[in-house]
């Protein structure tokens, strides 16, 4: 008998008088000690199916019919009491984003120590032993001291370790993890998949794990199910459905996902060979850290340390590192938005850096930047049309009204949108909408170079390869020049012509993609590459 066996699963919400089925007629089985993948993109209803699993929809929801048996009991027939105790205790759950699901006024010793009195029974000495076995299992340094820190304390990987072994702390059966790698960097996320691969084969636990990643689907499954707007269209063994996928969703998702081994540039642009466009000199940015009672300076961090760069007309260089390697911070110093910089900063051979007031503002149609959360960087108070026509406004780029409403419209066709997107507003926009919005937003004053900040880390695969798609035709139709900065190396090897590696505020390696991705030389870049998940 399978541990976890769910028939005919069927999840709607209720808005007013709409009513939107979210998980239609799903059927699945999970095995003992068996890894089962459940792949979509956002709104197939992974997430859905998951919660409903446990009983933890929202108050939208309802199932409507089906049955979730679990070691032979159906879990939407029992009372909650009984349900209550089955959670945590034989169905552990890790959710998406830790900073949200931790409680912040609980240290991290606490949150798992409740998990063990309730389910365990553990109290006093034996449950702070425990609770410092559990984070030392997970792979928390000095597991003894970091109990008694808060969730503000860790970092975005040792809070995913948190509530990994929070989930672990009620010894279950099934470990449901919904998307927890999604927000890591490629170091930490290799960390975290061999992490719980480890643990179900030391407890002999079975796992529901839940991505939007084929790449990481192939890494964790014995079985891989794929979700389409509700419904399970593709399940079966995780190598038979790779080598040999039978629908056409699960075929384009595959076509879809970047590939490290298959770089799109081999070469640079021709245009590489005259005068660069941007050229950086030693660029540095500090940051003054301050203590004691009066505050004062007491050192300094370096976020960018003496990095040097040029970019070509029509070319893209690609900066990657991890979450605090100073890539970032570099792009935002290189559009004059963060302070504490030195160094020179040549567009055109014109210093940035000595440029300011009016002068700046009218040199800024030059160089625009494409944020990494679209809803974040926009107005949720204006239109689409007022969104994209700012700029052109404030740089007096149209003079009459007509020839700035024709101008919004071309910007949003060009970014494949059509015209009757210019009267909504941010909320009412898709992920990859707003992304395409804020192209349209960035490219309305004609710059000459974009600096893209991680613009599609959070999109799904088919929306990013249309992003990039984008991205790469814009270029070759315009000549646009990109810094592109990104922590995924097969969105590099997609869309860039020249990788550089940043690490602890300084480059650490550069040069052609094709070469830098198949012969790394640094150990940085080599430990990059190798925690890379990858597609057969």
């Amino acid at each position: 008998m399978a541990l976890l066996e769910v028939k005919d699963l069927t999840v709607e919400f209720k808005f007013g008088d709409d009513v939107l089925r979210a998980v239609n007629r799903v059927s699945f089985a999970i095995e003992r000690a068996q890894a089962m993948v459940l792949v979509g993109e956002s709104g197939s209803g992974k997430s859905i199916t998951a919660l409903s699993l446990v009983r933890l929809l929202p108050d939208a929801a309802r199932i409507v019919s089906g049955q979730i048996q679990f070691e032979g009991h159906d879990l939407l027939r029992l009372p909650l009491g009984q349900m209550s105790e089955i959670r945590g205790a034989r169905i552990g759950y890790v959710f998406q984003e830790p900073q949200s699901a931790l409680n912040p006024v609980m240290s991290i010793g606490d949150q798992i120590g409740e998990v063990l009195t309730r389910h365990q029974g553990l109290r006093g000495r034996q449950r702070v032993e425990r609770v410092a076995e559990l984070l030392g299992e997970v792979g928390i340094a000095e597991p003894a001291r970091r109990c008694r820190e808060f969730p503000h304390q860790y970092s975005g990987g040792m809070k995913q370790r948190a509530m990994l072994a929070i989930a672990l702390a009620g010894e279950p059966d099934l470990l449901i993890a919904d998307e927890p790698t999604t927000a890591l960097d490629v170091t930490l996320q290799a960390q975290i998949l061999t992490l719980i691969k480890a643990e179900q084969v030391r407890r002999g636990m079975a796992v529901l794990f839940i991505t939007h990643d084929l790449a990481v689907a192939y890494q964790v499954a014995d079985h891989l199910a794929v979700m389409k707007e509700g419904e399970i269209v593709e399940f079966g063994a995780s190598r038979s459905v790779f080598s040999n996928p039978q629908h056409r969703y699960t075929q384009s998702l595959l076509a879809a996902s970047p590939r490290l081994d298959n770089p799109a540039h081999s070469s640079q642009p021709a245009s590489s060979a005259f005068e660069p466009l941007l050229t950086v000199q030693h660029l540095t940015v500090e940051f003054p850290i301050r203590g004691g009672l009066f505050r004062r300076v007491v050192r300094r961090f370096y976020a960018v340390d003496d990095v040097s760069l040029t970019v070509a007309e029509g070319e893209t260089l690609a900066i990657v590192g991890e979450s605090g390697s100073g890539k970032t911070t570099m792009g935002r110093a290189i559009v004059q938005l963060t302070d504490g910089m030195r160094g020179v900063i040549r567009l055109q051979g014109v210093d940035l850096a000595t440029l300011d007031g009016e002068t700046l503002r009218r040199r800024r149609r030059d160089f625009q930047i494409v944020f990494q959360d679209p809803y974040a960087s926009m107005n949720p108070r204006m239109t689409v049309n007022e969104i994209v026509a700012e700029g052109i406004i404030s740089q007096k780029l149209c003079r009459e009204p007509s020839d700035l409403t024709q101008r919004v419209v071309q910007l949003l066709e060009q970014v494949g949108l059509d015209s009757h997107y210019r009267e909504r507003y941010p909320h009412e926009l898709s992920g990859g909408q707003r992304q395409r919005v804020c192209i349209a937003r960035a490219l309305a004053v004609k710059p000459k170079l974009l600096v893209c900040d991680e613009p599609t880390s959070a999109l799904d695969v088919s929306v990013q390869a249309q992003i990039l798609a984008l991205l790469s035709d814009l270029q070759v139709q315009h000549g646009y020049a990109y810094l592109f900065i990104t922590h995924n190396l097969a969105v590099v090897a997609q869309i860039a012509h020249r990788v550089a590696i940043m690490h602890r505020g300084r480059l650490v390696e550069s040069g052609l993609v094709s070469e830098v991705l198949r012969n790394p030389r640094h150990e940085y870049t080599q430990q990059l590459l190798a925690a890379v998940p990858r597609l057969p």
